[in-house]
């Protein structure tokens, strides 16, 4: 039985393989030219607000350090 099982296993597992490439193979590929540009220039665009350049404010940041005081 347990030979059946992962023959039976195998199956599914390489049907999902060839779903999951024909899914891969039907996407709309596009010049790495011509995305880097779009990626720069969103980057531009959007740098002001980006956390990781400007900051987080402390009264407004979520992972600032909790201060417990025990009385």
């Amino acid at each position: 039985i347990s030979g059946k099982m992962s023959s039976s296993n195998s199956v599914v597992q390489a049907q999902k393989l060839v779903d999951q490439l024909r899914v891969e193979a039907s996407m709309e590929r596009l010049k790495i030219s011509l995305t880097a540009a779009d990626l720069v220039r969103y980057c531009q665009d959007h740098r002001r607000s980006d956390p990781l350049l400007t900051g987080i404010a402390t009264s407004s940041n979520p992972f600032k350090d909790k201060m417990c005081v025990l009385l």
